[in-house]
């Protein structure tokens, strides 16, 4: 699965408070983002899986392509000021 550039995804799954933080930070930045729910989407979640380096937790989080991680990384680069910036070039 491809992603075109200018994008903001996250794989997420039902009840998962990781996927719930992260998706209200991106809220909370008034920023638009396509969510995948791979609660029981087997094939998604492999896909998402693939794309993420191996990681199988959710939230899985990519920015313009580029996997970012998962709720805590997303609040890492929220803390050092680098998010905004990332978001910017995806909007």
């Amino acid at each position: 699965m491809s992603t075109p550039s200018g994008k903001i995804e996250i794989y997420t799954t039902l009840f998962c408070p990781f996927c719930m933080r992260a998706k209200q930070l991106l809220n909370a930045k008034g920023v638009m983002y396509y969510e995948t729910d791979v609660t029981t989407r087997l094939s998604l979640r492999k896909a998402m899986t693939e794309r993420a380096g191996g990681h199988t937790s959710v939230p899985q989080i990519f920015i313009d392509g580029q996997h970012i991680g998962g709720c805590n990384d997303l609040l890492a680069l929220e803390r050092s000021g680098q998010l905004d910036r990332l978001l910017q070039v995806a909007s």
